[in-house]
């Protein structure tokens, strides 16, 4: 009596598609991974820009930290208050309007410092920090400069 061999052709070919399912898997996840890096390095570099453009405007305006980040705020189009220069910005990095929930969020304040005309600020944006969400820094920065000792508003 000869048995069939169509159960072993049938196993050989449940096998193949268990491994095409689990390469399949495989690489979905990789492409899932490489999806995440890039929004996070997009997310860094632009942080990086704007963490750089407020350092420099608040280092070139050569006022007081306070002084400076008004300064800075006024210039780059961001909000200002009690010696803050913020910016809230959505997933696209755009601006958000004033009371809206932004995804991202630029902060500048002055620190203090040792020497008298020296003049310092730290620089960072932040991601999750509405709705009691635990805060990311995506990038941040400090910056110093060399102060007149005149006030803007004298």
């Amino acid at each position: 009596m000869t048995k069939s061999k169509a159960p072993l052709a049938m196993m050989e070919q449940m096998v193949m598609l268990l491994v095409f399912a689990l390469a399949a898997a495989l690489c979905l996840q990789a492409f899932v991974k490489s999806d995440e890096m890039s929004k996070r390095s997009e997310a860094r570099d632009r942080a990086m820009v704007l963490c750089q453009n407020v350092a420099e405007a608040m280092r070139a305006s050569g006022l007081s930290a306070s002084e400076a980040a008004w300064e800075a705020a006024e210039k780059l189009g961001c909000r200002y208050d009690k010696g803050t220069l913020y910016q809230e910005y959505d997933e696209n990095w755009n601006p958000v309007e004033p009371g809206e929930l932004g995804v991202y969020r630029l902060d500048a304040e002055g620190i203090p410092t040792e020497l008298p005309n020296l003049q310092a600020a730290h620089v960072c944006v932040r991601r999750g920090f509405n709705a009691g969400q635990e805060t990311e820094t995506i990038f941040e920065l400090e910056v110093a400069w060399q102060w007149q000792g005149v006030s803007a508003h004298d």
